[in-house]
């Protein structure tokens, strides 16, 4: 048995060198004065465009793309295989961009505007307004639209009259098929210190192959709409790493497949959402998202730092979700068994973690701080901390959750949900079954924790509570809190002069609710926060520097409600 382990080793390993020895290296140089598709890709020789070393690659290839900016869309069929796969990356040193934009120099200056020019503009867009696809309404007229214009890497705004046209201002007239622009410095555009980008191709990268890497590129400028994508990654065990996506006029990147790998990536500035994402064993670990949604779409259907979907077993970790115009993490529709830890979650405009219509979510040992403070209409109940949205199965643990509009949110409405084996099902979902324990939920501005149950049942009460608005005892077959077995203990609370500690139920009338000013009440009358207490946190910092650190005797510490391990950008541990 031994000798036949160590032949099969043997073969192994010979099948891995020659593998190695049969793998070719080929450069793309788009800036190369001997540039040339035609070429065989060498260093002295290279392909000009990305898409050509695509055609060419086989298991065990590397691609090494040189300094330039490539206009082009980059479609990858070609799989590599576990032990040898394919490699896409920037050379060493190189700053290597995939742009949806093309450079525009034919400009005509307007007789009676000098400073306003004009040139050809071919490029037609389907709207979401135009396509009628929610939301349809006056206010998306413009933001739904496509089109993106930079001088010298500065957008301008688009306005849709001719008329309307001012500094820093473009306008796209679709019947005459021209593209206006004025320049907010009110600069000519016909040549120097003026570089005008019109972004045409709303796809920038797609890979439907198996085991490729990805390390090293920057994507941005995209002229795609909303739910669609400029970075597509559907195939599975793929690794993408030290990449950019940025400044795309809606969504970032998708990600779908299985075991496919996010690495110290950053999604930033995109105009709907940083990145979407479904699919199985899914690792989004050390990256950071921030500023999306900068086109300001509805928040209620989409936009902000991501929207997940039907994802089964994906791990966020030790990233950064921070300034989204929107939820820092959207967990929405069907997911199952989902992990967010050692995450910083902050100053997002709505929810810092929304999880929503899905099943076991564990959030532990993140840091959520400033979320859901923007002012936002309809938001009740997805504008704090952590907000449960008829999601059972989820465990809540050693999360520090301060100084956000709320800290701990439970969402509930009449719900139903598709599954990821089962599209066309429409499962009722609620939240049960669902522990909270050894938190720390500290001066969050309305409440610290905050039950929004907006199903009018009243499910939220025990069964025989005089809390009931119709004063009767819940039916034997209705839903209670005994029956949603709710556990929440061990937390850690803080309360400033002003804040709620604890509001149950939903505040609209004709619903029930109260508001709790000790955790005594609570325990009394609810059967929650058994081991919990209420403290005053003395903290090192502020919210401000993300300090976070303990004095070694914090009860804290001793309540067992810190953080373990390392979370981006925060000071935690003891303070000496």
């Amino acid at each position: 048995m031994k000798r036949r382990f160590a032949r099969t080793l043997t073969i192994l390993s010979l099948a891995l060198a020659v593998a190695a020895t049969d793998a070719a290296v080929f450069h793309v140089a788009v800036r190369h004065p001997n540039a040339d598709d035609a070429n065989a890709g060498t260093p002295d020789r290279p392909f000009k465009t990305i898409t050509k070393a695509t055609t060419v690659v086989a298991p065990g290839d590397r691609v090494l793309i040189h300094t330039g900016i490539y206009r082009e869309k980059v479609t990858i069929e070609t799989s590599g295989t576990e032990a040898a796969p394919i490699t896409f990356e920037a050379a060493p040193g190189a700053h290597v961009t995939v742009t949806g934009a093309e450079q525009l120099t034919e400009w005509v200056p307007e007789k009676d505007e000098p400073r306003v020019y004009s040139t050809a503009w071919p490029h037609a867009y389907i709207t979401w307004y135009e396509h009628r696809c929610h939301p349809h309404d006056d206010y998306h007229r413009m933001v739904g639209r496509a089109e993106q214009i930079h001088i010298n890497q500065y957008a301008l705004l688009q306005v849709l009259e001719r008329s309307k046209l001012s500094r820093g201002t473009f306008f796209v007239d679709a019947a005459a098929k021209r593209l206006y622009v004025w320049d907010r410095a009110n600069r000519k555009v016909t040549g120097n210190p003026c570089t005008v980008e019109a972004s045409v191709r709303p796809i920038l990268w797609t890979c439907t192959a198996q085991h490729i890497r990805i390390r090293g590129l920057r994507f941005r400028y995209a002229a795609n709409r909303a739910q669609e994508a400029a970075v597509n990654i559907g195939g599975s065990d793929n690794l993408i790493e030290h990449c950019v996506i940025e400044r795309t006029n809606a969504l970032g990147a998708v990600f779908h497949g299985a075991r496919n790998i996010i690495r110290q990536c950053v999604f930033q500035d995109n105009g709907w959402d940083g990145f979407d994402a479904g699919g199985e064993d899914l690792l989004f670990t050390e990256c950071l998202v921030r500023n999306n949604n900068t086109k300001d779409w509805n928040r209620d259907w989409g936009g902000g730092g991501n929207k997940i979907v039907f994802a089964r077993n994906m791990v966020i970790e030790k990233s950064t979700f921070v300034d989204n115009r929107g939820h820092g993490i959207w967990f929405d529709i069907g997911n199952e068994d989902c992990v967010v830890r050692n995450c910083l979650i902050a100053n997002n405009e709505n929810a810092g973690i929304f999880y929503e219509i899905s099943y076991g979510l564990h959030a532990h040992d993140n840091v959520i701080v400033g979320n859901g403070l923007a002012p936002r209409a309809r938001a009740w109940g997805a504008n704090g901390g952590i907000s449960i949205s008829s999601s059972p199965g989820c465990l809540i643990e050693r999360n520090l959750i301060v100084a956000n509009k709320e800290g701990l949110q439970y969402r509930e409405q009449t719900r139903t949900t598709p599954r990821i084996d089962d599209r066309k099902a429409k499962e009722p979902v609620w939240n049960h079954d669902i522990t909270v324990r050894n938190n720390v939920i500290a001066y969050n501005r309305d409440a610290q924790t905050a039950g929004w149950f907006a199903t009018g049942d009243e499910r939220h009460w025990p069964a025989n509570s005089a809390r009931r608005k119709n004063g009767k005892p819940a039916a034997a077959d209705a839903l209670c809190l005994e029956k949603l077995n709710l556990t929440m203990r061990d937390n850690l609370y803080g309360v400033q002069p002003g804040q709620k500690l604890f509001q149950w139920g939903c505040l609209f009338p004709n619903f029930s609710a109260h508001v709790y000013e000790d955790l005594a009440q609570v325990r009394e009358e609810l059967g929650l926060e058994k081991g919990s207490r209420v403290d005053q946190l003395e903290l090192a910092g502020s919210c401000l520097t993300l300090d976070f650190r303990v004095a070694a005797g914090s009860s804290v510490l001793k309540a067992k409600c810190y953080p373990q391990g390392d979370v981006p950008g925060v000071k935690l541990g003891v303070n000496r």
